[in-house]
């Protein structure tokens, strides 16, 4: 039996899951932006395994798309995946006491550096801020990613976004970060406004107009051309604000996994696969093993951003919040832009996260 696949358009999302796979399963690709234009039901129900970001569970739940894991592996299985794993990625995947994804690949946002135009990486956000003014540096903006930096650097500043379910964040530090926000804005280069995190990468390795992007999802890819480094912090030792991204492995329920394939998704889970196989074809694994060995390909990308990437806060995953990042992050570039005052783009933001979590925001 061969199996249908869907994972993203990148060397990293794609590579290791294509070489792995012979032929148990094809694997299909979209652009890292229909993480966020295409529903998870629609994709289940034309792919067997999808490749997933965790704040999608929320809906993906909702619509009965995903076949949980926990009835496929055995709790031990799970318990010592969750263990092995870097950070929160596995426990990104759990929700309402279930496992829907396994976490195949490791991300969150860091610092991104060209030290040949900006120095050492500053390590504060008020490095940051005296950094912009002698050389070129963006905050990751476009899509949803205006509303992830927006969060990241509240959890630097010592709030965690919707630690209450009802409220998205209080008034004094929402009005903060926004403040801090517009000061780096607004001397940035305006082509960076623009980019996804790799259009940004890519701008900052193969050219000279972009110096330093203090928040940014790393890719190990680009370690060779760029530094990578922990995300800032608000004072000296601080907590490293960043918000977890990566990606998880997801059965959708049209999917009859086979004992060959519950295999196959074993061995992308194992030390061999995490510490050896992915890293040799552009992946980044979740294994924590794996992200301390010495001899792994792009060690100091691994060595250097570990602290963000354990201490990194994990997004709602309520059916809506999809939507609501969406929103949040039009509201964040208005603001930055002038267009909208800081106090009523943060009341804005605060209703669109209450709206997100009632039965009307869900079906928006």
């Amino acid at each position: 039996m061969r199996y249908a696949g869907l994972t993203w358009d990148h060397p990293r999302g794609h590579d290791a899951l294509a070489a792995s796979a012979g032929d148990l399963v094809h694997w299909d690709v979209q652009p890292l932006e229909g993480f966020e234009s295409h529903p998870v039901d629609a994709l289940c129900a034309r792919y067997d395994l999808v490749v997933i970001d965790h704040p999608h569970l929320g809906d993906a739940v909702a619509t009965g798309c995903l076949r949980p894991l926990d009835e496929l592996f055995a709790p031990r299985e799970l318990a010592r995946w969750g263990a092995d794993s870097v950070g929160p990625t596995m426990r990104s995947y759990a929700m309402a006491g279930r496992q829907w994804a396994l976490p195949l690949d490791a991300a969150t946002q860091v610092a991104a550096t060209r030290t040949d135009l900006a120095g050492e990486a500053p390590a504060t956000w008020d490095e940051v801020r005296r950094l912009a003014h002698r050389a070129p540096v963006a905050l990751s903006l476009a899509g949803p990613h205006a509303f992830l930096t927006f969060a990241s650097i509240a959890v630097a500043m010592g709030e965690e976004p919707a630690a209450d379910p009802e409220e998205l964040i209080s008034h004094g530090t929402g009005r903060a970060v926004l403040d801090l926000m517009t000061a780096i804005d607004s001397l940035a280069p305006p082509e960076s406004r623009s980019l996804n995190p790799i259009g940004l990468l890519e701008l900052m390795a193969g050219t000279d107009r972009l110096a330093h992007c203090p928040l940014v999802y790393g890719y190990v890819t680009y370690a060779d051309r760029v530094a990578f480094t922990d995300a800032p912090a608000v004072s000296p030792g601080g907590r490293p604000g960043s918000t977890l991204g990566g990606t998880g492995l997801a059965l959708s329920t049209r999917c009859a996994p086979t004992a060959e394939l519950l295999d196959h998704m074993r061995w992308l889970m194992s030390p061999d696969a995490q510490r050896e196989f992915l890293p040799r074809h552009h992946g980044q694994p979740s294994a924590r093993a794996a992200w301390a060995d010495p001899a792994i390909a792009g060690v100091d990308f691994y060595r250097r951003t570990s602290t963000t990437c354990e201490q990194a806060w994990v997004r709602p995953r309520h059916a809506g919040y999809v939507a609501f990042q969406t929103a949040a992050s039009a509201t964040v570039r208005e603001a930055l832009a002038g267009r909208t005052d800081h106090g009523e783009a943060l009341d804005r933001m605060r209703a669109q996260y209450r709206a997100s979590r009632t039965p009307e925001g869900r079906r928006t």
